[in-house]
């Protein structure tokens, strides 16, 4: 079930990716699941207003090294023109570039952006236009199935989107209003990928290697996008693959578990400085130790903490009782 990906001009080694998520897929989570085997990986949200009219504060999200390659940047907005303009000023910091079409946070749609845009198919085939008119990359976008359960649009959205240049499009099976509620439905991916030429990436509800074979059966997508499940788990990646190989790859110890919670911590401090990066661990630290017995107490611990010595040793003492 591994098998390479073009999308566009650019080939992968796999079918895995690390989805873009808003406040978390910076460098070190970037990093951290490429060593475990995803093949793409994706910037966080990039504001289109943020590139044109603030700059470095927004190209600092996309800030990478060599290491950090091939990279997919997701760019937001509702103007088809910004959007266009930011294409172009990002065009030398990545491979891929990907229009969020799904976000259903409120503050994104409500200017208009993310899965807003779902509910305005023509302007999806100017913004697409715009932007493959902008940049040779690679062009996808990434969509739910409609603002609501009854408002489904997401087949119409992605032929229009196919039809003016996109090289792939993102499905994740839930409408706006669902948010991250409920099931994804699976089936929705199943049926975009029968009405496209162009590759389908499937997302939604994969905590498991098990999730990815199945979503890959019964969809026939040709890549798995992870996202909320590989949250303190950058495992899944390596775990999938190997079950897609027919193999079983056996999880992580509480040593690597560690091993690799202290290298995020690290590779945060050298991006952010320490203050910021001990308050966003916070989050993560909390993902690694998810489904652990006295996972609870640490999360509730760890809010408590201050400075990196205090929060080392509590991580190390969690782990150490894990080994016993």
């Amino acid at each position: 079930m591994i098998k390479s990906l073009s999308i566009g001009s650019l080939k992968l080694t796999n079918n895995l990716i690390l989805a873009p998520m808003a406040g978390i897929t910076n460098l070190p989570m970037r990093l951290l699941a490429r060593e475990c085997g995803a093949a793409l990986v994706f910037t966080e949200m990039v504001s289109v207003n943020g590139l044109v009219r603030d700059g470095r504060k927004t190209f600092e999200l996309m800030r990478s090294v060599p290491a950090d390659r091939p990279l997919g940047i997701q760019l937001f907005g509702d103007d088809p023109l910004l959007l266009a303009e930011g294409a172009r000023l990002v065009a030398g910091y990545g491979d891929l570039i990907d229009i969020n079409m799904g976000c259903p946070v409120k503050k994104v749609v409500g200017s208009g952006a993310g899965s807003a845009l779902l509910r305005e198919p023509e302007k999806v085939r100017a913004i697409v236009r715009a932007v493959r008119q902008a940049t040779a990359l690679p062009l996808t976008v990434k969509i739910r199935t409609g603002w609501s359960a009854d408002e489904h649009t997401f087949l119409e959205v992605a032929r229009i989107a196919e039809e003016e240049g996109c090289d792939a499009i993102s499905l994740h099976p839930r409408s706006r209003a669902q948010m991250f509620e409920g099931h994804a439905d699976w089936l929705k991916i199943k049926e975009l990928k029968e009405a496209l030429r162009i590759p389908v990436i499937g997302s939604g509800d994969i905590f498991t290697a098990a999730d990815v074979i199945a979503m890959l059966e019964k969809t026939g997508c040709d890549a798995v996008m992870i996202a909320r499940g590989g949250l303190g788990n950058p495992w899944l990646f390596r775990e999938a693959l190997a079950l897609m190989a027919g193999r079983q790859s056996a999880p992580p110890t509480p040593a690597e578990r560690l091993e690799v919670a202290m290298r995020h911590l690290e590779l945060f401090t050298e991006l952010a400085g320490e203050p910021v990066a001990l308050r966003e661990m916070r989050k993560h630290l909390s993902w690694y130790v998810r489904g652990l017995a006295g996972a609870a107490q640490f999360r509730n611990m760890i809010n408590q903490i201050e400075g990196r010595q205090a929060l080392v040793a509590a991580l190390r003492d969690f782990f150490r009782q894990g080994e016993i």
